[in-house]
């Protein structure tokens, strides 16, 4: 017991984090509203032209039009044109080639249409396999690639095409000339499959191969441009905000062993939603994200298993009852947890969703009791069986706090919804495992994932650059 009662009193070793790499950019930011403005008439004026387009484009050219503009960021402008076009589309049933056939089927998949791949058994031989009169044609690989990564379990014509095309894909980029765009879409697709990116980036990328395409729509490509910056000083805007907000706190000198990393926390929401009218939403992702990266950093990076249990007590009783009896450190941990909490609480009950704050409290609450018991295990070198060790990852995946701190930034979430969700369905059971699974991976294989914001921070680089028309 002596041994055991020692270790209690230990510091775990504590990684020092590099400096944000984005210093205070973002804080000194001026945002340009006569210049927001001359984007949004340049935008609706080119709107009229393209529901134009949308009303006069025709079967194979429809198709092309509408994933032309979901990848070039303009979809959420045409919510209603759009779905009435994908209800013609899914209800064409007319006998296309390879290209227009996993175009369609891509397309309806990603819109939440229930489309058989059955539409493929036509491209398929006598051996099961797809038949090499395809191997050479590179617009019918890359839509039948970008297809095959929308499957479900049990569509082995899928699992097929996801063979089939990588193999020739791979060996068409290395016969394709140098920088054609033929060679350069290749490359894009093989590193980056659509159905797995993320959306802002994915616009980014296509806008840049878009404008080199002969075939191209100059109006599609110049208003994606407008748009691209019209939502990129909305990004910007919003990291000021929470560049000062961070900054209040002065979190970053008074405890020197949690990161930086405000930039890459709102990163997570602009991945998750990029249009302009989800702002509470990547606002509300940052914070949350904030606060799941200090308590992280607290309880395995510089708390004694002592400290953590009279932490994790604390969250239990949810007060501000006794405070100093907490460590220093510990009290400005806990404090910005509050202060957190009384902003989230204030816009759950402005937008009519109090009913949301308890829910909050208690996935906080989990949250900690998971990392505590992460912390036992590391401190006292406790080996779990595989099964107890996920089971806890669950809930320091982060996906329950951070889906409940959402909620009052989506207009349609009911209690109903948030009680379904605290309910541990298997999506979001298998969301969160995924997402544990992911992150080890990733500290195991590259960069330690707690030094979240180096390369994941960078990879995002292109969203705060802005187009040139």
């Amino acid at each position: 017991m002596e041994e055991f009662g020692s270790v209690r009193d230990i510091r775990p070793p504590m990684n020092k984090y590099v400096p944000s790499v984005w210093g205070d950019i973002f804080s000194t930011f001026s945002f340009d509203d006569q210049m927001q403005e001359t984007y949004e008439k340049s935008i609706e004026a080119g709107k009229k032209e393209i529901r134009s387009m949308l009303r006069d484009a025709s079967s194979g050219n429809l198709i092309i039009l509408l994933d032309t503009i979901e990848r070039l960021g303009l979809s959420y402008h045409f919510e209603t044109e759009m779905k009435l076009k994908l209800d013609q589309i899914y209800n064409f049933h007319q006998d296309f080639d390879l290209f227009t056939t996993a175009h369609r089927f891509r397309l309806l998949r990603q819109n939440q249409y229930q489309v058989s791949c059955d539409v493929f058994a036509k491209f398929i031989g006598k051996d099961n396999k797809f038949e090499d009169i395809h191997s050479s044609d590179v617009d019918g690989l890359l839509s039948l690639y970008e297809a095959s990564h929308v499957r479900v379990d049990g569509e082995s014509v899928l699992e097929e095409a996801v063979a089939f095309t990588t193999d020739h894909l791979t060996r068409l980029a290395q016969v394709l000339p140098e920088a054609s765009l033929s060679k350069d879409k290749v490359k894009q697709a093989l590193q980056h499959p659509l159905h797995k990116g993320v959306p802002i980036c994915n616009i980014r990328r296509y806008i840049s191969i878009y404008e080199r395409d002969e075939s191209r729509i100059q109006l599609l490509l110049e208003i994606a441009k407008i748009n691209f910056n019209f939502l990129q000083n909305i990004y910007k805007n919003e990291l000021c905000q929470l560049s000062r907000w961070w900054k209040k706190f002065d979190l970053k000198s008074k405890l020197v062993y949690a990161r930086d990393r405000i930039v890459e926390c709102y990163l997570w929401g602009v991945a998750a939603n990029f249009e302009p009218q989800y702002s509470y939403v990547r606002i509300a992702y940052a914070k949350s994200m904030k606060l799941c990266s200090v308590l992280d950093d607290t309880y395995d990076n510089y708390a004694t298993l002592a400290e953590a249990e009279l932490f994790t007590q604390h969250f239990e009783r949810w007060n501000m009852d006794n405070i100093d009896q907490l460590p220093d450190y510990m009290q400005i941990v806990y404090r910005f947890a509050m202060s957190i909490y009384e902003d989230y609480q204030r816009d759950a009950t402005t937008q009519d969703k109090a009913f949301a704050a308890p829910y909050f409290q208690e996935t906080v609450k989990q949250l900690c009791r998971a990392y505590n018991t992460e912390q036992k295990w590391i401190m006292e070198r406790q080996m779990p069986p595989f099964e107890v060790y996920i089971n806890n990852s669950v809930f320091t995946s982060c996906i329950y706090f951070i889906f409940t701190a959402l909620i009052p930034g989506i207009e349609s979430a009911t209690k109903e919804d948030i009680d379904w969700l605290l309910s541990e369905p298997k999506i979001v059971i298998s969301i969160a495992k995924m997402a544990r699974h992911l992150q080890d991976l990733a500290s195991h294989e590259t960069l330690p994932v707690k030094n979240l914001g180096t390369a994941r921070g960078w990879a995002f680089l292109p969203t705060f650059l802005k187009l040139q028309n």
